[in-house]
């Protein structure tokens, strides 16, 4: 996909500023809102995962044949069942970070469930649950205060989603919509409709 340049008043002769980029995040949140980031929750999200992964971590017996490793090959056949009625239309769900906020999306037409906007939030924790770390995977908890604001169920390493999201809300609040080229696109957009 080409992006459009524009010349923008009062930049360098000769420099453009790029409305839409090959690299996701780089839209203004004033002029649209674009995907950074999606996951997926893992199979740790549901308490019977939870219950297996504490199974699994059962260590006793000598390695390969441990009492865990037995466990998980006999389960086989359960955590397909629960992997696959994850999947079904009615129940997908991913957790999307976007340059405006983070989403619980449901559905095949991926229906905003839940969401927490940049400003509604002040700090993200990751809480591992009990047989969540064998999968390894966590919660990651946007709260304002003490209240919670969202809740991610089993996200597959969360550290790298929640350091994630903390760089992208930093960026949203440090320019937000008071960012000079935010300004110049939404009045652009106004004017003159959506660019190629």
């Amino acid at each position: 996909m080409t992006a459009a340049s524009l010349d923008v008043p009062g930049t360098a002769s000769g420099a453009s500023v790029r409305e839409r980029s090959s690299i996701a995040g780089v839209v203004p949140p004033a002029t649209a809102e674009t995907t950074i980031m999606s996951v997926w929750p893992s199979l740790a999200a549901f308490p019977t995962g939870q219950f297996f992964g504490r199974l699994y971590l059962i260590d006793v017996g000598a390695w390969p044949v441990t009492i865990g490793n037995l466990i998980a090959l006999a389960s086989i056949p359960v955590m397909l069942m629960l992997y696959v009625t994850t999947r079904l239309p009615w129940s997908i769900t991913r957790y999307r970070l976007t340059n405006r906020r983070v989403t619980i999306d449901r559905g095949i037409s991926w229906k905003v469930e839940q969401y927490v906007d940049f400003d509604r939030f002040d700090a993200v924790e990751v809480e591992v649950r009990p047989g969540q770390e064998w999968y390894p995977a966590g919660d990651v908890v946007f709260r304002l205060g003490t209240l919670e604001t969202l809740r991610l169920l089993g996200v597959r390493r969360p550290e790298a989603f929640r350091q994630a999201c903390l760089k992208v809300q930093q960026s949203y609040l440090k320019c937000g919509g008071d960012h000079p080229l935010t300004r110049y696109f939404t009045a652009r957009r106004l004017a003159t409709g959506p660019l190629a």
